[in-house]
């Protein structure tokens, strides 16, 4: 009984080890760019930085459309060959934005976000399903709030070192982080499928055909269309922060050095992890999805209540950002995997959270966009301080809305009485006062 133990705890932390390894050298082909400022150039009567990320997300944006069918139909057999090929063709576009000169290199720049928004993806069908996803899924999910910051750290440093250009540092960064990444990749490829205890559990995952995807979104409408826009909300905030931090910590006037993009994000980390860590110990799916949306409530609380401490002057910026941030990523993350696994064990559903995932998170970035857009026509007088601001306030309102609303159908939804087909064995009948 101990050696079986042993087995399965060694099976999640190598399965946690290179699902957080995978993801989190993605980001140094992804983000490094973002600390660059490009400063006075701008073509098109907008910002070149902001035009850079734009074609960034809009490619990112039209991967997640072709995830919603590619991720979902994706057979297990071919998922190391795709998660190697993508991230070379995605280096190869930061080579020809290095190469090519501006604006004619902003192209490669979208050609970058098209494969990288298939790896999540990908990197999560090796982990769902299983008893401890949501322990592997929480190391997953922590490697973009350390990662983020720690790449733009590592380009930073190789720029004030080496003295290497803006244009030529992403494709720099890149290379630090390929081979690690190939090393990643290899040792999740090696984990176990899930066992007959993890199937019986959460479900047998499997891929979804265009029929079944359509009666999934009919079934559960009016909740996912919440959800897409409360994560919409969530993706945008997340996002501007991440990708104006620089800026941001200007017009805080705080001084700091390449590190304090990691040391703001390393407590979020480990804040994060601490609290939903302890949803593993739920073993009922239905109350793990309760406890869910009020982690969501409380999470979202916490960014407006901290925002408006710090206008106020009762917290230091520091403390802001960190705080901001925790309450950000703590509704953030669960979206990017363990909530709809939890989803899928507790309504008993036929399918995959790869689909789930790439629904909401296609709309997402194209908020992100949208929001981009709007700052540079509608509001290019707005310091990136203020408006980040306000976007906090915007975000809590809109989040607060959509997150009840999801909460009060997933529940209607749960009773016995509701108008769900029974015969077509894609979810279960439990007690509402469970949810």
């Amino acid at each position: 009984m101990a050696q079986s133990i042993n087995k399965k705890t060694l099976v999640t932390l190598k399965a946690a080890f290179a699902a957080f390894g995978v993801y989190f050298c993605m980001y140094g082909f992804r983000k490094p760019f973002t600390v660059s400022s490009f400063e006075n150039l701008s073509y098109f009567g907008v910002d070149y930085k902001i035009l850079i990320i734009i074609a960034q997300a809009v490619g990112y944006f039209i991967s997640k459309f072709i995830g919603i069918k590619f991720i979902s139909e994706l057979k297990p057999e071919k998922r190391i060959f795709y998660l190697f090929t993508f991230i070379v063709i995605a280096e190869l576009a930061l080579l020809g934005f290095a190469i090519v000169p501006a604006p004619y290199n902003i192209a490669f720049m979208f050609i970058n976000g098209i494969p990288l928004g298939m790896i999540w993806g990908i990197v999560f069908s090796y982990i769902e399903g299983r008893k401890t996803t949501e322990i592997i899924g929480l190391f997953l999910c922590s490697s973009f709030v350390v990662s983020s910051g720690f790449t733009k750290s590592v380009g930073k440093f190789l720029m004030d070192t080496f003295n290497i250009s803006e244009f030529w540092m992403p494709f720099s960064a890149g290379l630090v982080f390929i081979v690690p990444l190939l090393l990643f990749g290899f040792l999740l490829e090696r984990i176990p499928k899930p066992s007959e205890e993890d199937i019986l559990l959460k479900n047998k995952r499997q891929p979804l055909n265009k029929s079944e995807r359509k009666e999934l979104i009919k079934q559960f409408f009016i909740p996912i269309l919440c959800i897409v826009l409360l994560y919409v909300s969530l993706t945008i905030l997340r996002d501007f922060r991440d990708n104006f931090n620089r800026e941001i910590w200007d017009g805080l006037h705080y001084q700091f050095d390449s590190s304090i993009f990691t040391l703001t994000e390393i407590p979020i980390a480990v804040m994060v992890l601490l609290i939903l860590s302890g949803m593993v110990k739920v073993k009922n799916n239905k109350k793990a999805f309760k406890y869910y949306h009020y982690i969501l409530f409380a999470g979202i609380l916490t960014v407006g209540f901290s925002t408006y401490l710090f206008q106020n002057g009762v917290i230091s910026p520091f403390f802001w950002m960190v705080l901001s941030g925790f309450g950000m990523y703590i509704c953030y993350i669960p979206f990017n995997g363990i909530y709809f696994d939890r989803m899928i064990a507790a309504f008993e559903i036929k399918g995959n959270v790869g689909f789930l995932i790439y629904v909401v998170d296609s709309f997402g970035y194209l908020g992100s966009v949208l929001i981009l857009l709007y700052k540079n026509f509608g509001s290019a007088k707005t310091s990136w301080l203020n408006f980040y601001i306000h976007l906090n306030y915007i975000i809590v309102a809109i989040v607060l809305i959509t997150s009840v609303i999801a909460f009060l159908s997933f529940r209607k939804r749960a009773r016995p009485n509701s108008n769900i087909n029974s015969e077509s064995n894609q979810y279960i009948n439990f007690d509402t006062s469970k949810i």
